[in-house]
């Protein structure tokens, strides 16, 4: 049984009657429930030692992190500042920071309507890819930093999400200080999990051979993917669409893995959930790739998310020169740290 510790909470917020509640982040389930008087909230009791909790107001996007580490807290839910031991000051002040890129994109979107955002869609992934950069930035930092701390524990799905979840094998390999933080695994599973579902078809797919498929060009002209799987070549089939956010903020990472590594015989064909032609013509163009792109403009109902099962994007499979799929779903460094394993730097 793991060693208990007591931990006292005190708060200032300036909304009287708000309910405040006190979460174990492992289980997510609340220990406590109280509401504000006169400015102020407690809580007070037993948890185990070094136990990630949060501290969240009823109706509200907001949360301060802490691990119960025997020293007393005291939490301003009007600037999200914390005082308390040098360790969950700075777990606060690396959180604040990270939330500050979510800040800047919200409030550049907040009063846009669809159309609006359509119309400054190329701009607004600029600014999206600033937010997802800044938040990534950070998670760096911390496990830089913070590797004799439990700190990074709080920013391991971040971590993964752009290392992959290889990175977990490699923290415990190194004996990392926070390793046995069962938060860290929780985040590690929560990742694999979203990646990459847990009796989900997708994962069936690695290690099996890829089955071929053909689509048309933009110009119209038909494709199959076998066109590029062969002797000496890694395949990366990508499935994006234009109107995906998040697949248009991953492709930088694409293009700098298809500049570094194409010579060595790294290809990638993109597979485009679109439905409307000018969209997707539109953003290959914008985005500059320069690799195959195909699609049978079927969005969801194309013939890659039936033969691959993609219910999801961005999503993607690695077929190695034998026409065998090795990797799915790998993004960010995920992608660098897989090709550098078979091309070498």
């Amino acid at each position: 049984m793991a060693q208990q510790v007591k931990y006292s909470v005190s708060g200032t917020y300036a909304q009287d009657g708000k309910k405040i509640y006190l979460t174990d982040m492992l289980t997510e389930q609340k220990i406590d429930s109280t509401e504000v008087s006169n400015g102020k909230f407690t809580f007070s009791g037993t948890a185990d030692k070094d136990a990630l909790m949060s501290i969240n107001v009823k109706g509200k996007e907001w949360k301060t992190v802490f691990f119960n580490d025997g020293t007393p807290v005291a939490i301003n839910v009007n600037d999200s500042t914390l005082t308390g031991s040098p360790q969950n000051e700075r777990l606060t002040k690396y959180d604040i920071e990270a939330d500050d890129c979510i800040k800047a994109f919200r409030a550049k979107t907040a009063n846009m309507t669809e159309d609006e955002m359509k119309e400054k869609q190329e701009e607004l992934m600029g600014d999206y890819n600033k937010m997802v950069a800044g938040m990534s930035a950070v998670a760096e930092k911390v496990f830089k930093n913070e590797n004799n701390t439990l700190i990074p524990v709080y920013f391991a799905e971040l971590y993964f999400l752009d290392n992959g979840i290889e990175a977990y094998d490699k923290l415990v390999n190194e004996k990392a200080f926070f390793v046995n933080h069962p938060y860290l695994k929780k985040a590690k599973d929560e990742i694999a999990e979203m990646l990459m579902p847990k009796g989900s078809p997708k994962a069936a797919f690695v290690g099996q051979q890829y089955t071929d498929m053909e689509m048309a060009d933009p110009d119209g002209k038909m494709h199959k993917i076998s066109e590029l799987v062969g002797e000496g070549k890694y395949v990366l089939v990508d499935f994006w669409a234009s109107w995906c956010g998040p697949c248009r903020a991953e492709m930088p990472n694409v293009l700098e893995a298809y500049n570094k590594y194409h010579a060595k015989g790294f290809e990638v064909i993109g597979i485009s959930f679109d439905n409307k032609k000018d969209a997707w013509v539109k953003a290959v163009a914008q985005i500059k790739m320069p690799w195959l792109q195909l699609s049978d403009l079927k969005g969801f109902e194309c013939a890659a998310a039936t033969v691959y099962k993609v219910d999801a994007i961005p999503d993607n499979i690695l077929i190695d020169p034998q026409g065998k799929i090795t990797d799915r779903a790998l993004r960010g460094k995920a992608l660098h740290n897989r090709l550098q394993k078979i091309f070498g730097e």
